[in-house]
């Protein structure tokens, strides 16, 4: 008759497989079977590989979990994460005057546009230099602001911005170019 070592003294720390003669030891998903045939580890997921979470993957008894930076919210896959958008969210410290510009895991509170003599401001973000006012006469005729969110992980090259002139004085030219920002040259003119 075979003896059933699973209900008689159950060897196994987690289960125990009666067979004809002897017994098996099995582990929980998440823990594995050591050398010895009877004790159970915990299996370290995030050490078998690093897709497993966008972010951060934290290893627990039997299983896993991710995280994500600050500023970020874990999506329901339980693995990505998603920039929280402070602006649309109105969680954000900006004065009335000042405009909430979403960054990745932050944002920034940009201040209105100043024009500087001899400019005059036109609207939000454009100044204009008027033509019958002698310093302006080597200045560019208008300076327009854009702000712009980069969104990484975009393939490159790729066009960001495009801008036109549009010939307003005979004998008129226009040189685009970029003032500041590009010091690690990732932009170019084109």
């Amino acid at each position: 008759i075979d003896v059933n070592e699973c209900t008689s003294e159950n060897p196994c720390t987690q289960t125990c497989v009666n067979t004809y003669g002897s017994f098996l030891c099995r582990c929980e998903p998440g823990y594995e079977l050591e050398a010895d045939g009877v004790n159970c580890s915990d299996m370290d997921e995030c050490s078998f590989s690093e897709f497993l979470c966008q972010h951060e993957c934290v290893n627990g008894p039997g299983s896993y979990y991710c995280i994500c930076p600050s500023g970020y919210n874990l999506l329901d896959d339980s693995r990505s994460c998603q920039d929280i958008n402070e602006c649309e969210n109105r969680n954000f410290t900006c004065t009335s005057q000042q405009t909430c510009f979403n960054i990745p895991g932050e944002y920034k509170c940009l201040d209105p546009v100043r024009c500087e003599e001899p400019y005059l401001q036109i609207n939000d973000n454009r100044c204009m230099c008027p033509a019958e006012n002698p310093g302006c006469r080597d200045q560019p005729f208008t300076i327009l602001y854009r702000v712009m969110d980069m969104v990484s992980g975009r393939s490159v090259p790729s066009d960001i911005f495009q801008m036109q002139a549009t010939t307003r004085y005979p004998g008129a030219y226009y040189i685009f170019q970029i003032k500041s920002g590009n010091e690690g040259r990732e932009f170019y003119m084109r």
